[in-house]
């Protein structure tokens, strides 16, 4: 009997994800029979390894809201995600031993190189990042590799790096690039924004929403009717995929 080659998505909701039409039609593509991936919703963690095994999972990506919730549940980290302190892609690792899961962050070099590639000068800017999870600390990464000073936006701000939302819109003067790292607009929620404040937006702007459905967003549509830049998640989780494939490879 032919070998498959089983991957997927773990996370609670996926009616969102285009994650699993990304690698199907790549699988597709390329000729690569035998090899499938899934979205696999899971109410919690616990019983993660045995699922694994039991379901002959041969490498996943994890979204919300189990980025951070995933650390003690693996073996191993890559350095990068052990900094960031989130993971969105597991490689499983079989061997007489047993088997072992190592976590990695493609994510943040996913966001960064995006980010470069937008028409958007990067240079001598600031950032406020709109959230704090497991997305947000990779955002944070990915802007530190790239120079760029930032400040985390929460409802309940803890720490020095940190902001509530009344304070960042009185920020967004010298703090030009504004990233939605929350689930907030996100499909099937799409009336809704994580800024309330779009009249403090301008054409100095740029608005990166990491969410990709819908697109545009509302926090896209209320930034572009004042001239902002915006640009939504779906290039990152494109090349976030195509990062993670490499891991598996």
């Amino acid at each position: 009997m032919e070998h498959t080659h089983h991957y997927g998505l773990i996370g609670r909701q996926l009616s969102h994800s285009f994650s699993q039409n990304y690698f199907n039609g790549k699988f597709l593509r390329e000729g690569l029979e035998g090899y499938t991936y899934e979205l696999i919703e899971l109410d919690e963690l616990s019983c993660l390894k045995s699922f694994v095994s039991q379901n002959c999972l041969d490498g996943f990506n994890v979204t919300i809201p189990y980025k951070v919730d995933i650390l003690p549940l693996l073996d191993d980290l890559d350095d990068s995600a052990r900094q960031i302190g989130a993971v969105n892609c597991v490689k499983v690792m079989r061997s007489p031993e047993g088997l072992k899961l190592k976590g990695f962050n493609t994510d943040a070099p996913a966001f960064a190189e995006t980010l470069k590639l937008s028409s958007f000068n990067i240079q001598n800017t600031k950032a406020l990042i709109l959230g704090t999870g497991g997305a947000a600390q990779a955002v944070a990464y990915g802007l530190g590799t790239l120079g760029i000073e930032y400040l985390f936006v929460s409802r309940t701000p803890r720490g020095t790096n940190q902001t509530d939302y009344a304070t960042a819109y009185n920020l967004a003067n010298d703090h030009l690039i504004i990233i939605n790292a929350t689930p907030i607009g996100m499909f099937p929620n799409c009336s809704c924004s994580p800024w309330a404040h779009p009249d403090v937006l301008t054409s100095r702007h740029l608005c990166y929403d990491l969410i990709y459905n819908p697109s545009p967003t509302r926090f896209m549509q209320e930034a572009a009717l004042r001239g902002a830049a915006v640009q939504d998640g779906l290039p990152m989780l494109h090349r976030q995929a195509e990062l993670s494939w490499k891991i598996w490879e």
